[in-house]
């Protein structure tokens, strides 16, 4: 199938989802009141949002993407929940969202890398648990690769393979129905028409979640995000030549891999993987969950996280 200009599931891209705060037409959006600010990193000016205010080892999320902004994650109560013993930090990835492109930026991997260990400096933080989500925690390993000494615990999310090609997609064996539809307005999408990328939206959307409840409610109140195309494709040309897995390998650090069952966008047998080659790390599965057991099942989502980050 043609490649669409969002990461969906007919471009075969493990990157989150966070299409989806892209409002869909005749469904409303609840939009949430930012409070954060930014700081001029080391090559770009980031911006970032912290929960809570608690002295334990803070807790920095990274959202999936490449291209989009953070707010997807808000979805989610668990962050409050886990806020009231550390500070919890979200950022927008350099060029998205509130963190503004400038002429000539770049966006390696290299640069991520960099702003992520520049918001650590800034936060104050020798140490920090990091946790990454989709597109996000590839991120997060490729990050714990170069500066295992800043992390306390590392949790790794339904994350794409270390090496990107080996990343498994399911939907065309599981919905074969919604990738024909996808495929039936693919041309009209690439035309530019907007009722077709709605619809193709729409289907992809359906696949992602285990619970139709969790998935209405997801789209109802998510509020509109930014997608960055540009930054999309540049970073994912970059990182198709790293193989993370022998890195991951070295770990040291108390690591959590963890995937939802019904994930169709990774499936479950490559967090499996991460876990078999990361020394003494953790795994587990949220059973009623697809790509975000942060939000579909935020009660268990919390107590697997307040366990893990305890030790």
């Amino acid at each position: 199938m043609a490649q669409h200009s969002y990461p969906g599931p007919t471009r075969r891209s493990v990157w989150i989802l966070v299409v989806f705060v892209i409002t869909l037409s005749g469904l409303p959006a609840l939009a949430r009141e930012e409070k954060g600010t930014t700081f001029q990193a080391s090559a770009a000016t980031i911006y970032y949002e912290v929960l809570g205010s608690g002295d334990g080892v803070p807790l920095v999320v990274v959202n999936g993407g490449p291209g989009f902004d953070h707010t997807y994650e808000h979805v989610s109560s668990s962050w409050e929940v886990l806020a009231k013993k550390r500070r919890v930090i979200f950022y927008d990835q350099r060029g998205t969202g509130r963190s503004p492109s400038a002429k000539g930026q770049t966006y390696t991997l290299a640069d991520q890398i960099t702003d992520l260990e520049d918001l650590r400096a800034h936060l104050g933080a020798d140490r920090i648990d990091l946790l990454g989500h989709s597109w996000g925690g590839y991120l997060v390993m490729a990050y714990a690769a170069r500066h295992p000494e800043h992390i306390a615990h590392l949790i790794i999310v339904d994350s794409a393979a270390p090496k990107f090609k080996d990343t498994i997609f399911l939907f065309e064996n599981v919905f074969p129905e919604g990738i024909e539809r996808q495929q039936g307005v693919n041309f009209a999408e690439e035309m530019g028409d907007k009722a077709a990328q709605d619809s193709d939206l729409r289907e992809y959307f359906s696949m992602l979640f285990y619970s139709p409840q969790n998935r209405d409610k997801f789209v109802a109140t998510i509020s509109p995000g930014v997608y960055r195309k540009d930054i999309n494709e540049a970073v994912e040309k970059d990182i198709e030549r790293f193989d993370l897995n022998p890195e991951i390998r070295k770990f040291k650090c108390p690591t959590l891999v963890i995937t939802g069952r019904y994930d169709m966008n990774v499936a479950p047998v490559v967090a499996y993987k991460i876990h078999q080659a990361i020394p003494g790390s953790q795994f587990a599965v949220f059973e009623r969950s697809g790509h975000l057991p942060f939000f579909e099942e935020p009660e268990e989502f919390v107590q697997v996280m307040e366990q893990f980050l305890a030790k």
